[in-house]
């Protein structure tokens, strides 16, 4: 790794974190477990039984996942991608950057590394979540033991593996978009409508060649849902070759872009 790529991720990372982006990322991390927090205190009663079952820690991993593989990381991909790719154009800045002695792979790859950094960022921020909201009720409510059972975390860090392999097509998809466009509302109106598009369509037996379908067919298919068809092929393969085809598609329309900025 390059000086100049190193510094480049310095300040693309300072430039993401005054961002909304960063806000976004927390609260999304945090809003489910807090409504299961709320929600659970609101119905202290039945807490000693759910508490006392071998099966609390997957009971609960498995209803923190049902917003946020649906909504939360396709929509929060969306959102967080564009906004931190529009900051350039936000501020005029691109001239600015390409002024600058980077090459084009260095702006565009550290661009593109940050975007997947915070990613990596919600994750291990909803996992926390995850975990608060099943340890802070107990400390609440008199009478509620500790949640019985080891937690699962082998296959909980492979669950998490995936889900961020199946989000990859999402920001390399957005990220194309949003570097080709001046207005902000487009890329964001792109994603917004194809994530409707792959709702209507997951149960067709097709699904799979949707690109931002796949968390949400990770999810619905693990708990043998009806509103999902089982996907032909590995849907973790078409996410890992979605996400090389779109980065080497946007990298190719950034470096011939003819107006750079």
């Amino acid at each position: 790794m390059s000086l100049a790529f190193v510094h480049s991720l310095q300040s693309e990372w300072l430039k993401q974190r005054k961002s909304f982006a960063s806000w976004m990322v927390l609260l999304g991390a945090f809003f489910t477990p807090a409504v299961i927090i709320v929600v659970r205190l609101l119905h202290r009663e039945t807490l000693p039984a759910l508490y006392a079952t071998d099966g609390f820690w997957a009971l609960l991993w498995k209803n923190s996942w049902e917003s946020a593989a649906i909504f939360f990381l396709p929509m929060g991909g969306i959102l967080a991608t564009t906004l931190m790719t529009q900051i350039e154009y936000k501020n005029n800045a691109w001239k600015l950057v390409h002024v600058l002695p980077l090459s084009l792979a260095t702006i565009y790859f550290s661009k593109l590394a940050i975007i997947l950094l915070t990613l990596v960022q919600f994750f291990l921020l909803f996992n926390v979540g995850i975990y608060l909201s099943g340890v802070i009720p107990p400390l609440l409510v008199s009478g509620v033991p500790y949640p019985k059972g080891p937690i699962p975390f082998t296959r909980f860090l492979g669950e998490n593996l995936l889900f961020f392999v199946d989000c990859l097509p999402i920001v390399a998809l957005q990220y194309l978009i949003s570097l080709r466009s001046r207005n902000f509302l487009a890329p964001i109106g792109f994603g917004f409508l194809l994530w409707v598009g792959t709702l209507a369509a997951l149960s067709w037996r097709w699904n799979f060649l949707i690109p931002y379908a796949y968390t949400m067919i990770d999810y619905l298919r693990a708990g043998n849902s009806s509103k999902v068809a089982a996907p032909l092929v590995d849907i973790h393969w078409m996410a890992s070759g979605y996400f090389l085809l779109f980065t080497v598609a946007g990298y190719w329309l950034f470096s011939t872009r003819a107006e750079k900025g």
